[in-house]
């Protein structure tokens, strides 16, 4: 009986903390999630369209060679919401990343978000990063 009332909590818990693909900052969050936390451009042109998707594969074809696997020293990232805009089929997000490297002093930069509608999804359109 506690294995199945701690299994339900688990499932629970994991549905929760899903992100609604079906929104704007849901789709948003995964991409920085996918490019920025991850490192894992082909996912990350999963939620894109237009000039994001361009330059998703213009990184895909500078990165082409090096691996980034369980084996690769990945910065430690967290970032949050600083802003949001949304209208009628377009939204903007800019979040605050703070990266953590190994023997590197801490760092942040500005990631801004563009997402548009397409269709009944939303897609990343834009993004751009600055200090």
């Amino acid at each position: 009986m506690k294995l199945r009332v701690l299994i339900l909590l688990f499932s629970v818990s994991l549905f929760a903390c899903r992100r609604d693909l079906q929104t704007s900052q849901g789709v948003a969050e995964e991409f920085v999630d996918q490019h920025y936390v991850e490192i894992n451009l082909p996912k990350a042109k999963e939620f894109t369209v237009g000039l994001a998707q361009e330059k998703i594969e213009a990184e895909i074809r500078l990165t082409r060679g090096q691996v980034i696997d369980a084996s690769t020293r990945k910065p430690r990232i967290h970032y949050k919401l600083l802003e949001k805009k949304e209208g009628q089929g377009r939204a903007s997000f800019l979040y605050l990343g703070t990266i953590q490297a190994e023997d590197a002093p801490e760092f942040t930069r500005r990631w801004l978000i563009t997402a548009r509608k397409e269709g009944d999804v939303w897609r990343v359109s834009n993004f751009s990063e600055f200090d």
